[in-house]
């Protein structure tokens, strides 16, 4: 039926029924820092404290992720090549590192960090210049939020264990850690006191 042909009542309800719903209409469906309970064998509380350590593993390893991305376009010098390659690689692992410790997040029935500004606020990893640094400085970059990481990591591991959530732990422990760690070697191996070129006949 057109709107024209309605009742002025019903023309009023159908229109209000065909607007979309604006963000200043919507509503929150579930607060961050609520669980939803689920059938997991887990209580609230054990579910409520793995949320909060993983939501700041996630913060950090979202920070370690797009630092690997900055210095991935500004990476320069004779390792240029190389660097870049290895930056977007590493990019991709905490990418997917990102993605699993988020859907970790909700399968506990908590609400996963997700923007950019309440990263900003999380993580422990330090900001750094918007202009482009030398080489060494971005590794040097990299392996302080890898370590700081890898710290909250391991507590978090800890601290599953110990409640019980061994899904949490399992997480933890063979993904964020064992690739940050094999990260780690990575980027150090590029810090040593070698030359670039050696003539070993001199």
């Amino acid at each position: 039926m057109q709107l024209h042909k309605m009742a002025p009542g019903r023309v009023q309800a159908e229109q209000k029924k065909a607007r979309p719903l604006l963000p200043k209409q919507a509503v929150e469906i579930q607060k961050f820092g609520r669980i939803t309970t689920l059938p997991n064998g887990l209580s609230e509380r054990v579910c409520r404290l793995s949320v909060e350590v993983l939501n700041q593993v996630l913060a950090d390893t979202m920070t370690l992720r797009d630092l690997y991305k900055k210095h991935h376009w500004q990476t320069s010098g004779a390792t240029f090549y190389q660097l870049h390659l290895l930056y977007d690689k590493h990019y991709n692992e905490q990418a997917e590192l990102v993605d699993q410790i988020a859907e970790r997040i909700q399968v506990l029935g908590g609400i996963s960090i997700a923007m950019a500004a309440d990263v900003v606020e999380t993580t422990k990893l330090e900001r750094p210049p918007r202009g482009r640094e030398e080489v060494p400085v971005q590794l040097a970059r990299l392996l302080e939020g890898h370590q700081l990481t890898l710290r909250a990591a391991r507590e978090a591991a800890e601290q599953a264990d110990q409640a019980g959530d061994l899904g949490t732990n399992d997480l933890l422990i063979s993904q964020v850690i064992r690739t940050n760690e094999l990260q780690v070697w990575f980027i150090a191996e590029h810090l040593v006191p070698l030359a670039l070129v050696r003539d070993d006949a001199t």
